[in-house]
């Protein structure tokens, strides 16, 4: 019977191998004051619910060097999911230790990072697969057979895989990888738009659309003379879906819509949407930069045509994104841009084209990049999308709430549900009398609270709601709800501040 010696030790709780917290049931030898031998996962199990890891889920990595019991390895408990309720840490707490630069000062100040919406950070998993193919196997990919090569193309092709399956894509070749979402929007653009419409044409819209899902299409119209129509906002300030519907067609060849507001943080019901469009024969753009990091997306369910996230806001690298596209329409759009990798031959009059989604991937790609963005993709997974989202849920109604008894403050947007549902956790914002450039310039400097003021790439949706700019916070699931209070605490300090001028 093997035997397996488990001591409690202080350190860090991992997930499924990464780092999330601040225990952990460790393995060690029989000279290191164990607490005895466990001849199954079952008794390892017991152990775990008697120091306080009730419902742990337990996994068993490689024997370890020079530790045995009676002949059987020790295998190290590198996992345990779940701590007991008497020792429960939000999802905050248990992972920000994966974030190396939420550990430093700003001034003197703790560093409080809610501006997520513009960019998350990297974890520890990512920053390593970065410093692993940088360091271990630097080289081109699809263009080589030696070692380095072979295994830079796998782990490309990995990171494709793990992306297709984030998103439950039917297959890995429906994922393109660009170098941004906005870059995946004019590839749509581009490609699939100006060799399906034509003039007098439409392409359905909201006001407040990202300027990346509005522009392409205006750059369109030029071109091509479609005419694009616009759904405004209810008197929740939410998109007037009903009017969106009534605005679809037998003339909409196309719907370009966001999933979450990078704004007003509210959460378009885009699969009654897409199912309203595809009844008009018109296809949709879902534009889900704020939705894929924080919420369970299924492509196949929503049955959506064309899906766009960014890796940079989903705690992968800058510089990398991708473009979901159904294959049969993948299939039929000419390329984009032309080069190497995109081809099958090559002649001096003229040229045929790779499947996609090579085609589409002209010249070498940003290979370190989609490799950080499929370690981020999986330190997510373990994670868990629906735990991430069920966290976030409770941050935003405590965000929301936090800042709406503030007297001085305009929230924009819908209200979250009781368990703040239907809202994302950000909150765009104005303090009256105040701009919002100096509330953010102030919470920097003297609290150290990065939050970000402007018009976030949505100018023609402050100009709907008539105002020029606007301050936001925005959370992820590192956040923390005494976050949260010291961002309403340095807020009073500085609306106090700028009160005492007037």
């Amino acid at each position: 019977m093997a035997f397996v010696v488990a001591k409690i030790a202080a350190g860090p709780l991992r997930i499924r191998g990464q780092e999330v917290g601040s225990r952990n049931v460790g393995l060690d030898g029989v000279e290191n004051n164990s607490l005895g031998a466990y001849s199954s996962r079952k008794s390892l199990e017991v152990l775990a619910a008697e120091v306080g890891f009730g419902g742990g889920r337990l996994r068993l990595s490689r024997p370890q060097r020079g530790a045995a019991v009676r002949g059987s390895p020790v295998r190290a408990l590198e996992t345990l999911a779940h701590p007991s309720a008497s020792d429960q840490q939000s999802l905050g707490e248990l992972t920000r230790n994966d974030f190396p630069i939420l550990k430093q000062e700003i001034d003197g100040n703790k560093l409080v990072y809610l501006d997520n919406a513009a960019t998350s950070q990297k974890p520890v998993a990512v920053l390593n697969a970065l410093k692993e193919y940088y360091e271990g196997y630097n080289s081109n990919v699809h263009r080589g057979i030696h070692t380095l090569s072979s295994k830079a193309t796998d782990e490309y092709e990995n990171a494709r895989s793990r992306v297709s399956k984030f998103i439950n894509a039917p297959s890995h070749a429906d994922v393109v990888f660009t170098r941004n979402a906005t870059e995946a929007i004019n590839l749509v653009a581009y490609t699939w738009a100006l060799s399906n419409m034509q003039r007098g044409d439409e392409i359905v819209l909201s006001v407040a659309e990202h300027h990346s899902n509005l522009v392409p299409w205006q750059l369109v119209a030029e071109k091509v003379g479609v005419v694009l129509k616009f759904a405004t906002l209810t008197e929740d300030e939410t998109v007037d879906i009903e009017q969106l519907k009534r605005l679809i067609s037998n003339r909409t060849k196309l719907v370009a819509i966001h999933h979450v507001s990078n704004t007003l943080g509210s959460i378009n019901p885009v699969k009654d949407i897409i199912e309203w469009a595809h009844k008009y024969g018109a296809k949709v753009l879902l534009d889900a930069c704020q939705s894929v990091p924080h919420m369970r997306v299924d492509v196949q369910d929503l049955d959506v045509d064309f899906l766009v996230a960014s890796s940079h806001k989903m705690c992968g690298p800058t510089g990398i994104g991708f473009l979901y596209g159904r294959s049969e329409i993948l299939e039929l759009m000419p390329p984009w841009m032309g080069g190497g990798e995109m081809i099958a031959d090559v002649y001096l009059d003229h040229s045929t084209y790779a499947n996609p989604p090579a085609r589409f991937e002209a010249g070498t790609p940003a290979i370190g990049e989609a490799i950080g963005l499929g370690a981020a993709v999986e330190y997510l997974t373990r994670i868990g999308i629906d735990r991430i989202h069920a966290y976030e849920m409770e941050l935003s109604k405590y965000l929301y709430d936090s800042l709406s008894a503030l007297p001085e403050v305009k929230i924009y947007g819908p209200a979250p549900g009781a368990r703040g549902e239907n809202r994302a956790a950000l909150c765009a914002f104005n303090v009256a009398g105040v701009h919002a450039t100096d509330i953010a310039t102030l919470l920097d400097m003297e609290h150290g609270i990065a939050i970000r003021s402007g018009h976030h790439c949505t100018q023609p949706l402050h100009r709907h709601l008539n105002i020029d700019y606007s301050a936001r916070a925005s959370l992820y699931f590192y956040n923390t709800k005494e976050e949260v209070d010291k961002f309403i605490s340095g807020l009073k300090g500085s609306i106090e501040f700028f009160k005492s001028y007037h």
